[in-house]
C-alpha cells in the first residue's frame, strides 16, 4: 500500500497564473482611443546629441541637385511607413523594402524620387539591440536609394537588463556624424545624424514634428518634451503644412491595441497651448494601415495615418461588425462626442505609403506588397488614394472610395 504524502498543496495564487488580455473591440462599446493599463515603467531619455531646438534640415542631408529639384518644382516625395523590423521571419520586410525600391524605377526627375523615407517607430524587435541592428535595418535597406529617418518606438526602447534604454537607436539615428557603424556589415549606409529623440525635420515643403511616446502601453510624454512640443507648434513655419509623428496612435479601429487616449489629451493640450493645429497626425504601433479623419468644429478635417504594416510579419486586424469586415468609410463617435471617421484600411497585406507634397496639397497613395505565400514578382497594388488640401483642411474629391 502506497504511503500517503505528508506534504500539503499550497493553495495556487491568483497572481501565479497571467492569461490572454481582453481584446479592446471585444465591448459593444468599442472606441477608437482607450486608457490600457500600464504594462511597463517608463523609461528615461538618453541625452540629446545636438543643440536645441532639435531641428535638422533637409538639404544638409540630401544631395545638392535633389534639394534644389525640390524647392524648383514645389514637390517633395517621401515614404512612410512603421514597425519594420522582421525579427526571425524577415520575408514580410524584405518585400516592403523592395517595393519602396521599385518607387524610385523609371522617374527621371529627381523631384519625382522619394527623398526620404520616414519610420514611426519600431525599427528593431524586440528590444532595440544594437547586435540586430544589421539584419534588421541595414541588410533590409541595403539598396534603397535616400535617406532614413525615424522617431522611436516602444521595442526600439524598451532595453534589456544591462542595456541603456535607446543604446542601438541614438547610435544608428541620432550619430553626431555620418559615420559607418561596426553594426551596418557590409551595407554601406552611414548612420543618421538626428538632433535627439524628439527632433524636428525641417523642409522647403513641410516640418515634421518628431516625438518619442516611450515605452509604456497606450505612450507616456512628458516634460521637458511636451513644452518643447509647444514650442514647436508655436515657432514652425505657417506657410507649410505640419505634421507630427509619434508611435503610438491617437485613434486606431484594431482589435488589438486601439488609440491612445493619453496621447489624445497629450497632443490636444498641446495644440490647446500653441493655438495651432497639426495639419497631420502620423504614427505606427498597429500593425496594419488606417487612414482616419477627426471632423473639427470649425468645419475643417484632420487626417490621423496609421502605417504599421512595414515589416513585423504579425499583422493586426480591424475590429468585425457582427462577425463582419466593415465597409468603409465608417463614422465613430468620440468619447468627447467628436466624429472620427474611418476612411480606409488594409489589415491582410504589408505595405507603404507614397506622400507627395506640394504648395496646396498633400497626395498620398498607400502600396500593398505581395503576400510572403504569393510570387515575389507580383507588383505592388495601390489601395488607398487622397488629396488633401492643407491651406483649407479638407479633402478634394478622388475616385479611389471602394471599399478593401
Amino acid at each position: 500500500m502506497a504511503k500517503k504524502s505528508s506534504v500539503t498543496p499550497a493553495e495556487p495564487r491568483s497572481f501565479d497564473h497571467v492569461f490572454g488580455r481582453t481584446r479592446p473591440s471585444a465591448s459593444g462599446t468599442f472606441s477608437l482611443h482607450t486608457t490600457p493599463k500600464r504594462d511597463t515603467h517608463f523609461r528615461d531619455l538618453p541625452p540629446p546629441t545636438g543643440k536645441p531646438p532639435f531641428q535638422l534640415d533637409l538639404k544638409t542631408i540630401v544631395p545638392a541637385a535633389q534639394y534644389k529639384a525640390v524647392v524648383a518644382a514645389k514637390k517633395l516625395v517621401f515614404h512612410l511607413n512603421g514597425d519594420m523590423g522582421g525579427i526571425n521571419y524577415d520575408v514580410p520586410q524584405t518585400l516592403v523594402a523592395k517595393g519602396m525600391e521599385a518607387d524610385f524605377h523609371g522617374k527621371t526627375k529627381l523631384a519625382d524620387k522619394p527623398a526620404f523615407l520616414y519610420i514611426c517607430g519600431d525599427c528593431v524587435y524586440f528590444n532595440g539591440e544594437i547586435k540586430r541592428y544589421y539584419n534588421q535595418f541595414y541588410r533590409p535597406y541595403e539598396f534603397y536609394p535616400a535617406a532614413i529617418f525615424a522617431v522611436p518606438g516602444n521595442h526600439d526602447g524598451e532595453n534589456l537588463p544591462g542595456d541603456d534604454s535607446l543604446d542601438g537607436f541614438v547610435r544608428n539615428f541620432c550619430a553626431a556624424h555620418p559615420v559607418k557603424m561596426p553594426e551596418s556589415g557590409d551595407s554601406h549606409r552611414t548612420a543618421m545624424v538626428q538632433p535627439n529623440v524628439y527632433w524636428t525635420l525641417l523642409t522647403p515643403l513641410a516640418s515634421f514634428v518628431g516625438l518619442y511616446s516611450n515605452v509604456p502601453e497606450g505612450g507616456e510624454i512628458k516634460a521637458p518634451q511636451t513644452e518643447w512640443l509647444v514650442e514647436q507648434l508655436r515657432t514652425l513655419p505657417t506657410d507649410r503644412p505640419l505634421f507630427v509623428s509619434l508611435h503610438h496612435p491617437i485613434y486606431s479601429a484594431d482589435d488589438h491595441h486601439s488609440g491612445s487616449t493619453p496621447m489624445k489629451h497629450m497632443l490636444e493640450q498641446a495644440t490647446l497651448s500653441a493655438k495651432r493645429q497639426p495639419d497631420m497626425v502620423l504614427a505606427g504601433h498597429v500593425h496594419n494601415y488606417q487612414r482616419l479623419t477627426k471632423s473639427l468644429a470649425n468645419g475643417e478635417q484632420l487626417p490621423y495615418l496609421v502605417t504599421g504594416a512595414g515589416g513585423y510579419h504579425h499583422l493586426h486586424s480591424i475590429i468585425k461588425v457582427d462577425g463582419q469586415a466593415m465597409i468603409t468609410p465608417v463614422a465613430f463617435t468620440d468619447k468627447s462626442g467628436e466624429t472620427v471617421t474611418l476612411e480606409r484600411y488594409c489589415d491582410d497585406h504589408h505595405g507603404f505609403l507614397r506622400v507627395e507634397l506640394t504648395d496646396k496639397l498633400i497626395i498620398g497613395r498607400y502600396f500593398t506588397v505581395p503576400r510572403p505565400q504569393e510570387p515575389f514578382s507580383k507588383p505592388v497594388q495601390m489601395i488607398d488614394y487622397f488629396e488633401f488640401d492643407w491651406r483649407k483642411r479638407r479633402y478634394l474629391p478622388n475616385a479611389l472610395g471602394s471599399p478593401p
